[in-house]
């Protein structure tokens, strides 16, 4: 991946440092995103895990909802993660055809790590480290689920977008990132 890629991670709440941290290991620069003029010339986007109630506020709060929409809809490689799906949604920004189940596993005692595998995803399973995750509760047609756990989707993608329940950024494993940064408008059948 070329240094002149830049990737946005948006950056109101979450662990978006280690998101950045992997974007630069991937040879691309990362891009903090605060305010709309953040987004300018991004060639991919990543939301992070964090707390979506207080991300959402945050994006309100800076402007960021309709931006945030055109941007996808331009495109772009997005990954949403944890709290990241969620802000993805129909009830949050709309952009991504599924229902989010906040906290789903359970709060933070039952936080857990696995080992899933991820259709699309080279080089065998990816550790999955699930902290207060949601899960997909419902999901239209053209969302493609590339992993569950214990039958309840966990990873999905719809044209440009990949989204999970889980943090990628905690296990160090790059390969979901590389996966979400070469996805375009097309279905993952192309």
């Amino acid at each position: 991946m070329s240094t002149s890629r830049r990737v946005g991670v948006l950056a109101l709440q979450g662990d978006f440092e280690a998101h950045a941290r992997l974007v630069r290991s991937l040879g691309a620069q990362p891009q903090e995103v605060r305010v709309p003029d953040d987004l300018q010339a991004l060639d991919a986007l990543i939301i992070p895990g964090g707390e979506s109630t207080v991300m959402t506020l945050g994006i309100e709060r800076e402007g960021l909802v309709e931006p945030l929409r055109a941007l996808v809809r331009r495109g772009i490689p997005v990954l949403g993660t944890c709290a990241g799906m969620i802000m993805l949604d129909r009830d949050h920004l709309g952009v991504l055809d599924i229902k989010a189940k906040r906290n789903a596993f359970g709060r933070q005692l039952r936080s857990f790590e696995t080992e899933i595998e991820v259709a699309g995803l080279d080089g065998g399973p990816l550790r999955a480290i699930f902290i207060r995750a949601p899960w997909v509760q419902e999901h239209g047609d053209s969302v493609q689920v590339l992993a569950t756990v214990d039958g309840h989707p966990v990873a999905v993608r719809q044209s440009n977008m990949l989204a999970v329940a889980f943090h990628p950024e905690l296990g160090g494993d790059v390969r979901l990132h590389e996966l979400a940064l070469s996805l375009n408008g097309r279905s993952a059948s192309d």
